[in-house]
């Protein structure tokens, strides 16, 4: 490709963008429809700077998000939010660069179809690659063998891949992710000892800003809640001059993670999730998966997460003699755009390509054959 590829990572919260080879995205928003305003740049905008010029003349419209749970159900509003990305934060006419699209490890085939049919048709790309964001968040790391544990905003999955192939059979999702944290974070501080006033008054915004500031993964979790001694408090200062003191709060928050069953869901944790999915591999790869264990997402970010994740595998694994290596890059909020950026760039990717005449000779059924 003549011209570095774009590189888009739609997420359930932000939709980040940006050119193959840099380190980091250069436009970054919240998955949100966008229509036309009078305004000037936006509020939501200035929290990430390198987003603020292009959103001038723009707003967030109050609806709810297109993609819900790392899948696509509104395409109108996608495509919409995909011009804004090409036109306004890029500045890069699409018709003349590549594109490589993440998308969930759970996305129905259909979701691929329809992406190629709205890329090559509507924007008119020269070329696309479709990667699932367990295989990219591997590549963020130089791996191409391995466990990939996402736990984004929406939703968390486990996806083996061994030699830069994804193993469907051993993929597993949890409907257990961050926004579902910050409604438990919120609930568990209805019942503390806080005010229930500077409570009620808490905006969602402001519950996941505390969410990330304060909560952290024990690696004892019933002996935290048994021991107050272990309740090391921390005092979050909100909008409108409250200050909100969290206790236990700061560990229970991020445990659905790993007993579902607080949210009153019946699937088993992401340690659990990972143990079956390391069943499910071929015995010959086992060795290496479970040597190159990376996390990915944003939830991932807790402090005592990857602590939590190797010993929790390390006790479900302890009669094989295997070897838990989890790897946790402090910049693994944003893996899966940096995997990416990093496989768009190899001169050996080039071959990966769907060309739009490709797609034009064979119909949109073709991401099939090309994209594994």
């Amino acid at each position: 490709m003549l011209k570095p590829a774009v590189v888009i990572d739609n997420g359930s919260s932000f939709t980040r963008a940006g050119f193959a080879g840099q380190k980091k995205p250069k436009f970054v928003l919240r998955t949100t429809s966008l229509h036309p305003c009078s305004a000037s740049t936006t509020g939501e905008a200035q929290q990430h700077h390198s987003t603020a010029e292009s959103m001038a003349g723009l707003t967030t419209a109050p609806r709810s998000c297109p993609l819900k749970q790392g899948i696509i159900e509104d395409w109108d509003s996608m495509e919409n939010l995909w011009s804004h990305l090409f036109f306004c934060g890029l500045r890069a006419p699409p018709e003349e660069q590549a594109v490589l699209m993440a998308d969930s490890p759970s996305c129905p085939t259909t979701n691929r179809e329809k992406a190629a049919e709205v890329l090559f048709e509507h924007f008119g790309v020269p070329a696309l690659h479709v990667a699932n964001t367990g295989f990219l968040s591997l590549c963020a790391y130089g791996r191409v063998t391995g466990l990939a544990v996402e736990a984004g905003a929406g939703v968390s999955h486990i996806t083996p891949v061994c030699l830069g192939q994804s193993q469907r059979g051993g993929m597993y999702r949890l409907g257990v992710a961050g926004a579902f944290l910050s409604g438990y974070l919120h609930s568990l501080l209805m019942d503390s000892a806080n005010e229930p006033a500077a409570l009620t008054a808490l905006k969602r915004k402001t519950v996941t800003q505390m969410k990330k500031q304060c909560c952290y993964v024990s690696t004892d979790y019933e002996g935290d809640l048994q021991n107050r001694g272990f309740h090391h408090p921390a005092r979050f200062h909100a909008p409108g001059g409250h200050c909100i003191t969290l206790h236990k709060e700061r560990f229970c928050c991020p445990e659905p993670l790993f007993q579902p069953e607080l949210l009153h869901q019946s699937s088993p944790g992401l340690h659990y999730l990972a143990w079956q999915s390391l069943q499910k591999v071929p015995e010959h790869t086992k060795g290496a998966m479970v040597g190159n264990i990376v996390l990915s997402g944003g939830s991932s970010m807790f402090p005592g997460f990857p602590e939590r994740m190797c010993l929790e595998l390390n006790t479900l694994l302890q009669d094989t003699g295997c070897q838990v290596q989890v790897l946790a890059s402090p910049e693994r909020g944003t893996a899966a755009w940096a995997g990416g950026s990093i496989a768009a760039s190899l001169t050996s990717f080039q071959q990966a390509w769907m060309a739009k005449g490709e797609y034009e000779e064979h119909g949109a059924e073709y991401v099939h054959r090309v994209f594994q």
